[in-house]
């Protein structure tokens, strides 16, 4: 069975409670992506006039900007859960690519540690509606603009592997496994 779910009801689909977080030698895991596009810009040569930019989101409490990123649930790959937490926070879906890397962090808030989980996300597509939109803003901008407003040392570390991966690499990887977003 297929069930079809309208934009207007995607807020309805936010997850709530840790009753299901995955943890680890007491580490809460949490998952995240950093969700990024190509800014075209009108020059000569298309190749060359490719711009990076990333998809930062406001901190619930109001302090900062970050990339998306929460619990990993008992029910979930990391893809998944990395595309869920993105599509919940940041309102956009996409393709999630090949992870980036693991990272041990105090939390800010709980003194607890927890084990990060950060990939990059294609976006494919920017939702009008979406769970956390009363509660966070979200701003495109340069990578260099992101890696100063971003609140965690973490969080820029992975942005800086991003960084590095694209320009090391074939932009479309054919062999890459992905996981895309089947909410439509």
């Amino acid at each position: 069975m297929v069930a079809l779910v309208s934009q207007e009801n995607i807020v309805a689909l936010a997850r709530t409670g840790r009753h299901l977080q995955r943890y680890s030698k007491g580490r809460r895991q949490v998952v995240g992506c950093i969700p990024y596009r190509y800014k075209i810009s009108q020059q000569a040569s298309v190749k060359d006039a490719k711009e990076l930019q990333v998809l930062v989101i406001s901190s619930q409490k109001g302090k900062g900007m970050l990339f998306p990123k929460g619990g990993w649930e008992k029910d979930e790959s990391k893809k998944e859960a990395a595309l869920r937490e993105t599509m919940e926070e940041a309102g956009v879906r996409g393709v999630v690519e090949h992870e980036l890397g693991h990272w041990s962090f105090k939390s800010k808030t709980y003194d607890t540690y927890y084990d990060g989980y950060m990939f990059p996300l294609l976006v494919q597509e920017e939702l009008d509606l979406w769970p956390e939109m009363d509660f966070r803003q979200r701003k495109w901008m340069s990578v260099s603009e992101a890696r100063e407003v971003c609140q965690h040392w973490w969080m820029k570390e992975a942005l800086d592997i991003l960084v590095s991966r694209m320009g090391s690499k074939p932009q479309h990887d054919e062999d890459q496994k992905v996981v895309t977003s089947s909410l439509s």
